[in-house]
């Protein structure tokens, strides 16, 4: 290679790898590494294309004079760049309209070029597309030197590509956390409040005396129900915000103990005494689906207890074990009422069917009731 033409050549790459390291934009670097490419090839026109999974070549990035339409346009696998792309060594031709290797596949879009020159670039050992150049029609062809210059710049565009690829991951993971805080904040504090409102009216509306005009009876009663409603809309959101996960992403563990106890709290205002909560077991690493579905079920089961039961005494079961978590709530109050809506009992068989786990309620006016929940651990839910 040219002494002069090697020199220009390692300054752009060490420019061109300063730039890249530095953060910026991987898109604005890989225009960068194209511009550079055609003005030390000397060529028109120059184009980076990515392989497709079916084996296609697509234009990422074009750079010359000549560009508009090109961006987006596929070759096919068989072509010139398609078989450069899948590792093939590079063709060099001096007009690539009649080149038997070549003129098959040329678009309308570069019925104005002859030379032609393509090379492969890839990173990590994985080839991921093809760096062309042309020329004009009665342009010089491309010489050895400059598909040299082509190789080395076609690697440039396989590392700038590998970054790009490693920045959107690294993206990814990042949004994904921060919506798994934004869900595990709407989950464990504005739905808990929520939660904790909902019961307080509903104990108003108990407590009121036959004076009060029955429609502000009606219209607390409405209140809770657009509460309950709300925080199943939330637990919606939640859900979304969960879903999906990066591929090969660990969900985010729950501490299940210190939700228990905050459940447990709450309830414990609302019931004017403190139910009894026993825990065992590692509680401290539940994966967040899976602590989703037992505190949607310890909650409603207090719900149940503070709306309805009457009683003295709640005892609040925690445990893990090689199966799951269980969960048992107990109270000694008069059972769940005939005709009382079940649609958060209905919720929570759903939850059991969809974690792969066991539902059951026992209820009896004399024996009071007993809420079991289990979810298996190791499931998708």
């Amino acid at each position: 290679m040219d002494p002069t033409l090697a020199a220009r050549a390692l300054s752009a790459a060490t420019e061109i790898t300063g730039t890249a390291l530095s953060g910026d934009d991987p898109g604005d670097v890989l225009e960068t590494v194209l511009a550079r490419a055609v003005e030390l090839a000397e060529a028109d026109l120059g184009l980076v294309m990515v392989r497709a999974d079916d084996g296609q070549v697509v234009v990422e990035a074009a750079h010359g004079a000549t560009t508009q339409g090109l961006r987006g346009l596929a070759f096919a696998a068989d072509s010139a760049a398609g078989q450069v792309a899948r590792g093939g060594k590079p063709v060099v031709s001096e007009d690539f309209t009649v080149d038997p290797r070549t003129a098959p596949f040329v678009p309308p879009e570069l019925q104005g070029f002859g030379p032609f020159a393509a090379s492969a670039f890839g990173a990590g050992g994985r080839v991921l597309g093809a760096l062309t150049v042309y020329r004009h029609h009665g342009g010089a062809p491309f010489s050895a030197s400059t598909v040299e210059v082509l190789t080395a710049f076609a690697a440039q565009a396989g590392v700038v590509l590998a970054l790009a690829e490693g920045a959107n991951a690294r993206h990814r993971v990042t949004l994904y956390q921060e919506r798994e805080r934004i869900a595990r904040e709407l989950h464990d504090v504005i739905v808990q409040r929520l939660y904790g409102a909902g019961m307080q009216l509903d104990r108003v509306r108990k407590n009121m005396r036959k004076r009060f005009a029955q429609a502000d009876g009606v219209r607390l009663s409405e209140a809770i129900d657009q509460l309950d409603q709300t925080i199943e809309e939330i637990r919606g959101t939640v859900r979304a915000l969960r879903s999906p996960e990066p591929a090969n992403e660990t969900v985010t563990a729950t501490d299940l103990a210190e939700s228990a106890r905050g459940e447990v709290r709450i309830a414990g205002e609302l019931l004017g005494y403190p139910p009894t909560l026993e825990l065992s077991g590692e509680l401290a690493d539940i994966p967040a689906e899976q602590a989703d579905h037992i505190r949607a079920a310890l909650r409603e089961a207090l719900s149940n207890v503070v709306r309805h039961s009457g009683a003295s005494e709640t005892r609040v079961t925690l445990s893990r074990d090689a199966e799951g978590v269980k969960l048992r709530v107990r109270d000694n109050g008069s059972g769940v009422p005939q005709g009382v809506a079940k649609r958060g009992l209905r919720h929570l068989a759903e939850r059991a069917t969809t974690s792969g786990g066991r539902f059951s309620i026992n209820s009896s006016p004399s024996l009071g009731t007993l809420v079991a929940f289990d979810v298996p651990l190791g499931q998708t839910v």
